[in-house]
C-alpha cells in the first residue's frame, strides 16, 4: 500500500478492511513523509505498532 491510500482509509467515511501479516487492523495515523503508519490490531487497540504502509494490504 502506498502512503497516500493509507490516509485516503484513514478519513473514509465507511470501513476499509486492512491487514497487517495477515491480522485484520485499524489505521490510526500516517506519517506521510516517513511514509509509516501508526496500526492497532481490530479486537486490542492496545497493540500499536508502528509499520511501514508497504506491509499494509487492503482487503476488497
Amino acid at each position: 500500500m502506498k502512503a497516500y491510500r493509507a490516509q485516503e482509509i484513514l478519513n473514509a467515511d465507511e470501513r476499509i478492511d486492512v491487514e497487517l501479516n495477515g491480522v485484520s487492523v485499524w489505521i490510526d495515523s500516517v506519517d506521510m513523509g516517513k511514509e509509516t503508519a501508526k496500526v492497532h490490531v481490530e479486537d486490542n487497540p492496545a497493540d500499536v505498532k508502528i509499520v511501514m504502509v508497504d506491509e499494509l494490504q487492503e482487503i476488497q
